[in-house]
């Protein structure tokens, strides 16, 4: 494929303030026998796609995609390879969330009452959303564990804390923005600083895996919270910071899946109760522990995740053949 020369439709979401540009132009593009194979066939021969609709001019830093293509898991009613700023993620919530809707919404999944279940195939594997009649949407998370609790690490700068590591479709660390000297009502750009610095840091100190798919043992990024963690607290501010520096608008929804595996094997919340996650832009998302799944070497649960997403618009994008700027930069 000369993707040079195609023009791409995309139908523009958000879910809370962070950016969906889902494109289903590409089924017949991108190959593979299973979701993993698919994310690498892209990598290795379709980048370019992903930066000419992820960076300026026609995205930015912290935009994000999620390219459809053909399911090959048993119950998916559609497959995704989600995009950003660095490459290719292993999961993301909030795209699940606004994939939900559209699906339903554009027919690729008949609709039923009172909910309509959608299967969407992840890199990190089956997801199953449920479309609810008033547009709400809640999907039923991967395998989620904690990783390592407490885990000792050196940030320059900052000196020697513990953070918690966990999965919750990819991996993250999580701190508190004060331990790391930071406010979550402070300049964004020292958040994100100091997110980065943990991640690398983490990076240093440890290797992330999984059970499953080498393909999955990665630390995505880091979550900074407000410091709340008991639900009767009431809700929890957090900003995640992942791929290269990329700060997302909503609450995140792998992040909220981490968080509550976190939370579940400190002992601080029960399966089956609520909690509230609120972004730098006052979205919100809901979650509870389902219980507990079966993955090989960790006490895993299922985390259900609730949230709303929105339609922006749509569009159709094409590059001249003489625009070589146009292929994609970033400025920040």
């Amino acid at each position: 494929m000369n993707w040079q020369t195609r023009s791409f439709d995309s139908i523009e979401m958000h879910t809370g303030g962070e950016p969906v540009r889902i494109i289903p132009g590409l089924y017949d593009d991108i190959h593979g026998a299973d979701i993993l194979a698919k994310r690498r066939d892209m990598r290795e021969r379709l980048d370019g796609v992903r930066r000419l609709l992820m960076f300026e001019p026609r995205g930015h830093y912290d935009m994000y995609g999620a390219v459809l293509v053909r399911p090959s898991l048993p119950g998916a009613d559609l497959a995704v390879l989600f995009i950003h700023n660095e490459g290719y993620s292993t999961m993301c919530g909030h795209a699940v969330i606004a994939l939900a809707r559209y699906s339903v919404e554009h027919g690729l999944v008949p609709r039923t009452a009172p909910l309509t279940r959608v299967g969407i195939e992840c890199p990190c594997g089956l997801v199953t959303a449920w479309l609810a009649e008033d547009g709400s949407v809640s999907f039923d998370s991967v395998p989620a564990f904690a990783f390592a609790l407490d885990h000792p690490v050196h940030v320059p700068g900052i000196g020697k804390l513990n953070v918690d590591i966990g999965y919750g479709g990819a991996f993250y660390a999580v701190t508190s923005a004060a331990r790391l000297g930071v406010s979550l009502d402070g300049r964004l750009r020292d958040v994100v600083d100091a997110a980065s610095a943990l991640s690398e840091a983490v990076r240093r100190s440890i290797s992330v895996r999984h059970p499953e798919a080498e393909d999955l043992g990665f630390l995505y990024g880091s979550i900074l919270t407000d410091g709340v963690e008991r639900a009767g607290d009431g809700p929890s501010r957090n900003v995640c910071v992942f791929a290269d520096a990329e700060v997302d608008r909503s609450p995140t929804g792998s992040g909220v899946t981490t968080r509550m595996a976190l939370r579940h094997a400190h002992g601080l919340v029960a399966v089956g109760e609520a909690c509230q996650f609120e972004s730098l832009t006052g979205a919100r998302f809901s979650a509870s522990v389902n219980g507990a799944a079966n993955l090989p070497g960790h006490d895993a649960v299922t985390v259900r995740v609730s949230g709303r997403a929105h339609y922006s618009g749509k569009a159709s994008w094409t590059l001249e053949a003489d625009d070589d700027i146009g292929r994609g930069f970033l400025l920040r």
